[in-house]
């Protein structure tokens, strides 16, 4: 598993993205000076549905503190589409995420547990708040489905870090 830390830059990523074209992560769209990243299982995850919804509904609270938020999962381009049909989100989703980019990023990876499930390995749960700096600003990252940040409470946070001048924090290991 790759090493990321806190105040280390987020590894250079480009992915397709659905709607057509690329969709660079770490670094946010004009208009915002900050990104969040959420990996998600896929379109077999009840869980990434609802969670997904939820950042919906606090879009506009992450875009007025200057954070674009963006989805991501291993999902082929078919089932990205139909994820984002099924949930309804309006943020900006990639999609074919490797193993390899799995393992640069960190991320915990599960096969599937049946053919009905999903038909191919899959990234459990990421979440990257990248700062002005191109630096991992938060991470969270999941072996399970479970186990997600409250998305007001980061904002907050991200409010609090930004209007503070708060340090990155855990940027030194455990030995």
């Amino acid at each position: 598993m790759a090493s990321i830390a806190p105040d280390q830059p987020f590894p250079e990523l480009t992915l397709p993205r659905l709607g057509g074209g690329e969709l660079a992560l770490g670094t946010p769209s004009e208009g915002y000076d900050w990104q969040f990243v959420v990996v998600y299982r896929g379109l077999h995850c009840p869980i990434c549905k609802d969670y997904l919804r939820q950042i919906e509904t606090l879009k506009s609270r992450y875009h007025e503190l200057g954070v674009e938020i963006v989805a991501v999962s291993a999902d082929p381009e078919e089932k990205a589409q139909a994820f984002v049909d099924e949930t309804g989100i309006s943020i900006p989703v990639a999609y074919d995420l490797s193993i390899e980019d799995m393992h640069r990023l960190g991320l915990f990876v599960s096969d599937p547990r049946s053919p009905e499930e999903t038909d191919r390995p899959f990234a459990e749960p990421g979440h990257f708040v990248i700062n002005e700096h191109g630096k991992l600003q938060i991470v969270e990252i999941a072996n399970a489905p479970f186990v997600r940040p409250d998305l007001q409470r980061l904002a907050d946070g991200i409010e609090f870090v930004r209007e503070k001048g708060y340090p990155v924090r855990g940027t030194r290991m455990a030995a």
